[in-house]
């Protein structure tokens, strides 16, 4: 792997250049990984509580309108317990960081109450006929169920809102400053979206009175402790300062991007805008480690005739040390140890951080060269894998040497790291390994984890074992 070049150039002004507010990350912290902001604590786990409770108090509602002869209690634990786990799956229970009415869920609420009822119903009749309820009693008490929610709910919501006007979050809104600025009053003028801006992140301060314009990185740190900055609204996308504010606990917001295929999302006064969500949120990321151990742990089992040779032939053609340690950095800045087959012998520990290729090193034997052609230098790391340090897909984890580096010349780099570092990547079976481009890189990258789902990993695997036929090396 390498770059187009390696010689550096420095940053310039107070203004980092776009993805380099992640290079605040570049200093080593004592516990293990690269100093990151502080983040906030999440939100309380039991914000849910009062719509879960509208939800299960509606079925139990819903249950008292059957006559005494024909009360089905039977039917209020199924019911209860699949109305709850299906809105619990739409997200309909998470609080919402802007303020809706209980109208833009009803569709959703109301087709998994439905389904609820109809399974249940159709459950109880099938294991106790003497139990089963008639079609108009079971549309009777669906429709009192969909009545007492939009109730329920909408007295929750609405309490919500309340306290989001007379409490509103500070935020930060970055962009040009003549377009913040306008933005920004637009939200002062209406408090009912509970955001209420404190400051704009613009590149050079435009002497208007008002808001205050942060312009370094030292200013935006100060401007979320002191204000307790909770959102910021992005009117340019970048994915440094996406970064940055993720990274201490802000909700972050793009304005200007609607959702895909014509739907209402959310809006700030007629501003669309979309709620760029961290990676740690998503859903399915657990279901990436267990894809990640199930495959790891038999594939290393498998391959234990093959590092033996491979370490077998290191230790004929190279001497002692068949293995080789070095220092990466992996998800949010974490150090980890990455291990390979040795394939040459640094001359020393400066050498081995901070040259960045040994592809054509006089001093590397056959050995070396045909594990690094092969890729088979690169199998011990499903021992990283398997310990957590990395996952079998993901961006390639790089020395800190260079992440300081790339980040203040590379927009986006830095994001590069929202994501557990990888074995293969999208980049690589895209052919970028060797020597290309990091720009494209890290380009590729942060599509994959903007668009990440568990088949697209499936899919990089099977292509990069396809890749395996016709190996090119690294």
């Amino acid at each position: 792997m390498t770059t187009e070049s390696t010689s550096l150039p420095p940053s310039s002004g107070p203004w980092p250049a776009a993805g380099q507010f992640s290079s605040l990350a570049a200093p080593r912290a004592a516990a293990g990984r690269l100093a990151l902001p502080a983040r906030r604590p999440a939100r309380s786990r039991f914000a849910a509580l009062p719509l879960v409770a509208a939800d299960v108090l509606a079925v139990l509602l819903a249950v008292g309108v059957l006559t005494a002869a024909h009360r089905r209690w039977e039917l209020a634990l199924p019911v209860v317990a699949l109305v709850v786990l299906l809105d619990a799956r739409a997200g309909l229970h998470r609080p919402a960081a802007l303020p809706v009415g209980v109208l833009d869920h009803l569709p959703a609420l109301a087709a998994r109450a439905g389904v609820a009822w109809c399974v249940a119903a159709a459950a109880v009749a099938a294991y106790a006929p003497v139990l089963a309820i008639g079609p108009l009693r079971l549309c009777a008490a669906y429709g009192t169920q969909l009545t007492a929610v939009v109730v329920l709910r909408g007295l929750v919501l609405a309490r919500r809102r309340r306290v989001a006007r007379t409490h509103p979050r500070s935020a930060l809104v970055v962009g040009a400053a003549g377009p913040a600025r306008r933005f920004a009053a637009a939200l002062a003028q209406h408090p009912e979206y509970g955001v209420r801006p404190v400051g704009i992140v613009a590149p050079q301060a435009d002497g208007e009175r008002g808001l205050p314009v942060l312009t370094t990185a030292e200013e935006i740190h100060r401007a979320v402790i002191q204000n307790t900055v909770r959102d910021a609204v992005l009117l340019d996308a970048d994915e440094g300062l996406v970064t940055l504010f993720q990274q201490y606990g802000c909700t972050t917001w793009r304005v200007g991007e609607e959702p895909a295929g014509g739907a209402m999302g959310d809006h700030l006064w007629g501003y669309g805008c979309r709620r760029l969500v961290p990676v740690g949120e998503r859903r399915g990321l657990t279901a990436k480690r267990v894809l990640d151990v199930a495959l790891a742990g038999p594939a290393l089992a498998l391959a234990l005739p093959v590092l033996a040779v491979c370490a077998l032939a290191v230790r004929i053609a190279d001497g002692p040390g068949v293995l080789f340690r070095q220092e990466r950095v992996g998800q949010n800045g974490r150090l980890f140890t990455l291990l390979k087959f040795r394939t040459l012998k640094p001359a020393d520990e400066t050498e081995s951080a901070t040259r960045w290729s040994v592809a054509d090193d006089r001093r590397m034997s056959a050995a070396g060269h045909f594990l690094r052609k092969t890729s088979l230098d690169e199998l011990p790391q499903l021992w990283n894998v398997l310990r957590g340090d990395m996952s079998l897909v993901g961006p390639r984890p790089e020395r800190p040497y260079f992440v300081a580096q790339f980040s203040r010349v590379h927009a986006g780099y830095a994001a590069r790291h929202r994501m557990p570092v990888g074995l293969t990547g999208l980049a690589q079976v895209h052919g970028l390994r060797g020597d290309t481009s990091i720009e494209d890189r890290c380009r590729f990258d942060n599509h994959y984890i903007d668009h990440w789902s568990l088949w697209q990993d499936v899919c990089i695997l099977l292509r990069t074992a396809a890749g395996l036929v016709r190996p090119t090396g690294s």
